[in-house]
């Protein structure tokens, strides 16, 4: 390759890289103006970088409140899919048998289906589970882990599943003849190895559970029990729509998500790769 033809892709992919960074620009200088700054330039920057408009953000959004609901539903969803969908990976990659592989070609294939296919007769169930049960699985927390746990075990079981094939099984033999049961071998020996694809599940869940908005919006309906990307939407009103002050309350919602990517970002090809390959 020439140098002309090298420096024509190196143009391009600024450009387009330009392109798809343009969004967050717009997001990001609009938190600083008022709406007549906004509505006169919107790619301009603002006249001066005042965090007034964060600052009404958070009291409206009750941020604190939103972070803390965000953050608890993530941590018990991701911790459940891990637990569950390690275990499950192990037992489906040991045991050879047709039943095995009928369950893990089930849980391929629900990860076709979009959720918007299920979302309505998903909503009706739940709420004949909370008439009929004992469990609240509407307005609650508990049932938008339950759900979150159900939608993610899927992709969390086809990355553990690949991990695990690579993981000898002489292993787990010589621990057997040591005395271990499959509650220490999972724990003591496979848990551990499982690292960097355990590390991938939950950097790609966090990202999916704290952005989401489609799943708490049917769920969630009290005030005190907003996510994040919900608390974002108070300033879409019918009749008005507070452009900046939702510009600011986005850049509050990226924010945590940003700073745990930039940390934890070089282990999702890492685990990826790993499972892939092995």
């Amino acid at each position: 390759m020439n140098k002309m033809k090298r420096l024509i892709i190196e143009v391009l992919a600024l450009l387009l890289g330009i392109v798809y960074l343009l969004p967050v620009y717009i997001m990001i200088v609009n938190a600083f103006k008022d709406r007549a700054q906004m509505y006169d330039n919107v790619l301009a920057l603002p006249d001066k970088f005042d965090f007034v408009f964060f600052k009404r953000a958070i009291e409206k959004m009750d941020y604190i409140k939103a972070f803390s609901n965000s953050l608890l539903i993530a941590v018990l969803s991701i911790g459940f899919i891990i637990i569950l969908a390690s275990m499950t990976a192990w037992m489906l990659v040991r045991t050879k048998h047709i039943i095995s592989k009928i369950i893990f070609f089930t849980f391929i294939a629900t990860m076709l289906i979009p959720f918007q296919a299920v979302m309505m007769p998903l909503m009706q169930f739940m709420g004949f589970i909370s008439k009929n049960t004992i469990f609240q699985m509407l307005n609650t927390r508990f049932g938008l882990i339950y759900m979150y746990i159900g939608f993610g075990t899927s992709m969390a079981v086809f990355l553990f599943h690949g991990f695990i094939k690579g993981i000898p099984i002489s292993l787990e033999e010589a621990a057997t003849i040591d005395g271990c049961n499959k509650w220490k071998i999972f724990w003591n020996i496979i848990f551990p190895i499982l690292k960097p694809t355990t590390v991938t599940v939950i950097i790609l869940d966090l990202i999916w559970i704290w952005n989401d908005f489609l799943l708490p919006s049917l769920i969630l309906s009290s005030k005190s029990l907003r996510t994040i990307p919900l608390s974002t939407f108070y300033f879409f009103g019918e009749f008005t729509i507070q452009w900046n002050m939702a510009m600011a309350g986005l850049v509050l919602t990226i924010i945590p998500v940003i700073i745990f990517y930039i940390f934890a970002q070089k282990h999702i090809i890492q685990g990826v790769t790993a499972g892939a390959v092995k």
